[in-house]
């Protein structure tokens, strides 16, 4: 681990992720944790930070464009019948404090705040997981809690208006390159053919990398996938796709996201078989 407000993942007595708790970003960036870098066994990093295309984007972690009109987001909300607009309604997520870390994984309590004003409370588990000898899996489960007297719901610029545009939830911001990197599902080929639509797994493939990502609870599952590759290489599940989600007083919203981070290109045969090996762990 590094200090209070930081861990470091490992897999194996090796670094592959660096966990930042209390970021210093403006607000419009709406700040929270983030993990960056992360990185394949042999420290080929597939994550960014702050993007030029998207300064908002912050490596992997949980963020929401629309919590009852709240952008935990960053950058412009899509506003219905006007499009992106810079709004003064961003919400930050922040670090209470780890209930467990250790050098594989730690359990964080959050506060998502907005206005002055508790919006949702979490709690994040992440843990590291070696396979093989090239790829390692990230484990990453997070509960939002409505601790409020009232209900609240969870919406995205598909909810508000723009068709295509469900993102929101568990999101990773992927290395950009050259070359824009494949999408594959089990049963599909392209950004076009898996955006938006429900899988078991989806996969991003580099130069010399692969991520694989997988809903691990049925709640999860019916998420559809949220992925772009042609203007910039990320992936999530989308919370809110066709309709609001709503989180009643007091209820929680929990979904489990695991990664496959591989050295190398996958075939399709690959990387099923390794996210079958990462959820059975």
């Amino acid at each position: 681990m590094t200090s209070e407000d930081s861990a470091v993942l490992r897999v194996a007595g090796r670094p592959v992720g660096r966990y930042v708790t209390r970021p210093a970003l403006p607000d419009r960036l709406s700040p929270r944790p983030y993990l960056h870098p992360v990185t394949t066994l042999s420290g080929v990093s597939v994550t960014e930070l702050s993007p030029a295309d998207h300064p908002h984007h912050l490596g992997v972690g949980v963020a929401v464009p629309d919590v009852e009109g709240h952008n935990f987001w960053g950058g412009r909300t899509f506003v219905r019948d006007q499009g992106p607009t810079e709004l003064d309604n961003h919400g930050a997520q922040r670090h209470v404090g780890f209930q467990l870390r250790d050098p594989d994984g730690f359990v964080e309590e959050l506060r998502w705040v907005a206005g002055g004003t508790e919006v949702l409370r979490e709690r994040r588990t992440v843990a590291a997981t070696g396979l093989t000898g090239t790829a390692w899996a990230l484990d990453f489960t997070f509960a939002l809690t409505n601790p409020g007297a009232e209900p609240l719901t969870i919406g995205s610029p598909a909810t508000n208006g723009r068709p295509g545009a469900a993102y929101g939830g568990f999101f990773w911001r992927a290395r950009k390159e050259a070359t824009a990197p494949d999408v594959f599902t089990a049963g599909t080929e392209g950004e076009a053919a898996a955006h938006g639509q429900r899988a078991d797994w989806l996969a991003l493939a580099g130069t010399s990398w692969t991520l694989v990502f997988a809903g691990a609870t049925d709640a999860t599952r019916r998420d559809p996938w949220f992925v772009r590759t042609a203007e910039y290489p990320g992936a999530g599940s989308s919370l809110a796709h066709g309709e609001r989600l709503p989180v009643p007083p007091g209820e929680t919203v929990v979904r489990r996201i695991v990664t496959v981070v591989a050295d190398g290109r996958l075939d399709r045969d690959e990387a099923a078989a390794l996210i079958r090996k990462a959820v059975a762990a």
